[in-house]
Order: C-alpha cells, then structure tokens, then sequence
C-alpha cells in the first residue's frame, strides 16, 4: 500500500519513545533534532539516555508502563525486542489515534521514518514503505554524495527572503520564472565556491524591480514516445515539471503524466487541431507555460508537423521535444533519454 509522504513539525510537542537501547539512542537523536519534548519508558537505560536525562533534554517515565501515555503523545515510537509487547502497544496507539512506528516492524507502524539527506532547512525522505529500508539507506548515501551541502544555504535565502519574494512577485507564473532565474544561475554557484556574501549581493540584485522580467507565455511541444518514462528526455521532463497548463493526447499514459508538475492543470486535447492551438494560444497569451503531450514522436510525424509548424510561427517561444523509441535513441536530433 502506498505511503502519504508527510513532514510533521514536532517542536515542542510530546513524543512517548518505548525502549532504551542503541535503536532507541538514535531514533531519540533525530526526535531531540526536530525539537521534540521526548517521554522515554525502558526497563534499562542506555548510557548516553541517562545523561541526557541528567542533563533534562529527555524525560523519563519509570514504574509498569501505562497506556494512557500514549494520550499526551503526538507520536510513539517502539523499540523494544519483545515481539507481543510491540504488537499490544501498536494496538494500544490505533485505539488511540496516534501513529506509531516499531522499529523493523513495518506490519505494525502506522508511520515509517525514512532515510534523510538533511541540507536545512532542505530536506529529502526516502522510503520503501518498510520493504527494503537497506535500498532507501543505499539511495540515501549515492544522493549524499550528488546533493551539494550548499543546498541548504539557497533554501536559506529563499526562506529569509520568502516575503520580499511574495511582495515583489504576487502572480505565481512570474514568481515560478524568477525561481527558475535563480537556480539556473550564478547564485548556486557562488555558494558552492563558499563565496557566501557575493551570492546574498547577487540574489538581492535578482529582487531589484527593474531587474525582475515581465512573465511571457511559451509552449513546450513534447513527443512522450512509446510510453516508457524512461525513454523521456531530460529536456521533455523539464518541460513537464515547469509547465503551467498541460494539453494531453489520446494515448499518452498515467505513468508519463505522473512525472508532470502535480498542480498544474491538465486538458484532454480536442478532436480539433484548431480548437487545440486556439486554446494553446491563449494560454500562451496570458502569460503561462504550455505543454501539450503527444504520443509517439508527436510532433516531428507527418501527420502531426503542422501543429508544430503554426505554433513556431506564433510570438511565443516555442521549443520541440522529440519522442525517443526504444531502438532509436542515438537518432540524430533526438535529446539523451533520462537516465541513460
């Protein structure tokens, strides 16, 4: 069953942890992490958990453990080796409302804790939903290694500028561009040569009024081929993940639609080629990113090359992704497929 991917902010509120061993130590570090207000009950405490009691960072409940804990909790997380005790404390939290997590015992959480790659404020969870967590914890070290540790000093910026950007950018297309402005250019990589006031100069200059461009329309025409996500280009999945509106063809599958930007939204495309370049073009028109999907080669196909043709031949920008086959991915003027 899929997961609901969640971020919960745990600052200041109550989180009952069962057991005191080494698992329990590091689930509790992570918890003290988010500013949580941690309850402990164990029948042994680990060493670092008894000075960190000493020290008041965590609180301790002694005696027979009593159910009525897990009401003050916003989460509980379970510890502990003895199999029955986890399964009558899983049962105790549903009865309750409250989710909880057994360590190694996705059967029993309601909540999984994912691997993270931690670039505060940025931060990535992967998951296997409790089936493979070695594999989340491999991913996790592979993107450790690819993710820059300057990520977390752009998201800074984006966050301490956060209402100077709402102010000066109200219209979300236009605020979407300047994003992209941003990331694409030299303020990333100011920072990642730890150059760190330049790219403050650097990004306020990016706020100046007169250096924020006006927002203008532009459509991306994206052959999806023969419907295998892996055969789309990296310029095709660009497209999908900044489009503003999206026009879709008969044919073009869920599993392609899936890797489109989520909120934008999506409009099957009408019998009639005019209707479609009409409502392309109005779109285009006030402003917004548009990309109409096409099965196949979409719009390099005989067929289908004068919709290409006339919207080319609008104001707008307007760039063409092809549809790459599965026997024809060197074919000159076809973009590399993602991930190949």
């Amino acid at each position: 069953m899929p997961l609901y991917p969640l971020f919960a902010d745990l600052a200041g509120r109550e989180v009952l942890v069962v057991g005191g061993g080494e698992v329990a130590v590091r689930k509790i570090e992570a918890l003290l992490h988010a500013g949580a207000r941690v309850r402990v009950h164990a029948r042994a405490l680990h060493p670092t958990l008894r000075g960190w009691e000493a020290e008041g960072r965590i609180e301790c409940a002694e005696g027979e453990f009593d159910p009525a804990w897990i009401d003050a909790a916003w989460l509980l997380v379970v510890a502990t080796d003895d199999g029955a005790f986890n399964a009558a404390l899983a049962a105790q939290a549903t009865a309750r409302r409250t989710l909880a997590n057994v360590v190694d015992d996705a059967r029993l959480s309601s909540f999984q804790v994912p691997a993270v790659i931690d670039r505060a404020p940025l931060q990535l969870a992967i998951s296997s939903g409790g089936a493979a967590p070695m594999l989340a914890r491999r991913l996790r070290e592979r993107l450790e290694i690819e993710l820059d540790p300057s990520l977390g000093a752009l998201a800074g910026l984006f966050a301490r500028h956060r209402d100077v950007i709402r102010e000066r950018l109200p219209d979300l297309n236009r605020r979407r561009r300047w994003f992209d402005a941003v990331i694409d250019g030299a303020v990333p990589a100011l920072l990642r040569a730890g150059r760190a006031e330049e790219a403050e100069r650097a990004f306020a200059a990016m706020l100046d009024p007169a250096a924020i461009a006006p927002v203008g329309g532009r459509i991306s025409l994206v052959g999806t081929g023969p419907g295998d996500p892996a055969r789309l280009t990296l310029g095709a999945l660009r497209a999908m993940n900044l489009a503003d509106v999206l026009l879709v063809d008969a044919g073009v599958g869920e599993a392609v639609l899936a890797l489109a930007r989520k909120d934008a939204p999506r409009e099957p495309a009408q019998p009639d080629p005019a209707d479609c370049l009409s409502w392309v073009a109005a779109h285009a028109r006030a402003g917004r990113h548009v990309v109409w999907l096409r099965p196949g080669d979409g719009f390099r196909e005989p067929a289908s090359a004068r919709f290409a043709q006339a919207l080319q031949g609008m104001e707008w920008p307007c760039e063409l992704h092809a549809g790459v086959a599965a026997d024809d991915g060197d074919a000159p003027g076809a973009s590399r497929p993602a991930g190949a």
